[in-house]
């Protein structure tokens, strides 16, 4: 990757905050200037980063306690009202004890309500599998008129926020906990739905793989391309950010410009960003070497989020072996 744009995982890379303290400060700046803002938490002000905006804003929010189906109801009201609503809750509950709830009271009536899953995918690992998010991807894509978005670091966490605000339809956005490192050059453009490549060779000649993440998996895709590098091979790594809608623009012209595609993700291998690939390319006719990296369908482990990735592949090393064992099956040989 000599000749693909620097990744920010290699050497010079800074670090950011975790997503969702950037929530809470982008939150906090919106509310104050939207009288109109209004967050809904199911007792999440401290692991949902609110409590400055709380105590700051203290007429702007609303505590429903461990109440996951009232807390979508009632956003479903306030957004009625004409409210610009956030409502908060770790994603593994959300998106499960309330799907009723997002399903008709958000989505059935189009309530432009902003579903924020808090501590996704296995952010919660050590917790095990009651507090995993690995579902939600799967049920929400099939929910219609939602949007499904996975912000990859600080800058797509406060511009996805900036974005949804005025979105005229239901969002679900998915945070984890972890320090994320700063991929996007401040004058990236974010659009709900299209994709970024935030790495790419400088020709437009076809490149050994592609890499398609979202949310936290996109940190280790850049690392993997780096290593990748190191061996000759090159690489595209595209954040799609949106998983629905999703850019099936950026996707189509990336399958028709590599000799392998990864998808990468912090969900269940069914149904989630992969699976939603695979269903455009195949259906309109685009054949190529193709693997969903994901958690697999089996008991997860328990563990930190650190060590769940390890278990599964979802590392820098993990992830180049698997585009390498790809490639390697995909190159014809000779006798």
């Amino acid at each position: 990757m000599s000749s693909t744009t620097p990744s920010a995982i290699v050497p010079g890379l800074t670090m950011g905050r975790a997503n969702l303290d950037e929530f809470g400060a982008t939150l906090l700046a919106l509310g104050q200037e939207r009288p109109d803002l209004r967050v809904v938490t199911s007792d999440s002000r401290g692991s949902g980063k609110l409590v400055p905006y709380g105590k700051t804003l203290p007429s702007q929010i609303v505590e429903v306690g461990i109440a996951e189906q009232n807390l979508v109801g009632i956003a479903a009201g306030l957004a009625a009202a004409g409210k610009a609503v956030f409502a908060v809750s770790p994603a593994c509950f959300l998106t499960a004890r309330a799907l009723e709830q997002i399903k008709n009271d958000i989505c059935y009536s189009d309530h432009p309500v902003k579903l924020i899953g808090i501590s996704a995918g296995v952010s919660y690992g050590a917790l095990g599998s009651t507090h995993h998010s690995l579902h939600d991807f799967a049920v929400l894509r099939a929910i219609h008129n939602l949007a499904v978005i996975a912000p990859a670091d600080n800058w797509e966490t406060c511009a996805a926020l900036h974005a949804a605000l005025d979105y005229p339809h239901p969002v679900y956005l998915r945070f984890g906990k972890r320090p994320m490192p700063n991929l996007h050059a401040p004058n990236s453009h974010f659009v709900i739905g299209q994709a970024i490549t935030v790495a790419e060779p400088d020709s437009d000649a076809a490149v050994d793989v592609t890499w398609i993440a979202t949310g936290e998996t996109v940190a280790p895709a850049y690392q993997a391309a780096d290593r990748l590098a190191q061996a000759g091979l090159t690489s595209r790594v595209i954040s799609m950010h949106t998983v629905k809608p999703l850019d099936i623009a950026a996707l189509l012209q990336a399958a028709r410009r590599t000799r392998v595609l990864l998808t990468v993700e912090e969900h269940s291998v069914h149904g989630g960003l992969g699976g939603a690939c695979a269903e455009f390319l195949l259906q309109n006719g685009v054949y190529l070497p193709f693997q969903i990296v994901a958690i697999p369908d089996e008991y997860t482990m328990t563990g930190s989020q650190q060590e769940i990735f390890d278990h599964y592949g979802i590392t820098a090393q993990g992830l180049a072996e698997r585009a390498q064992r790809l490639l390697y099956a995909a190159t014809p040989t000779t006798v």
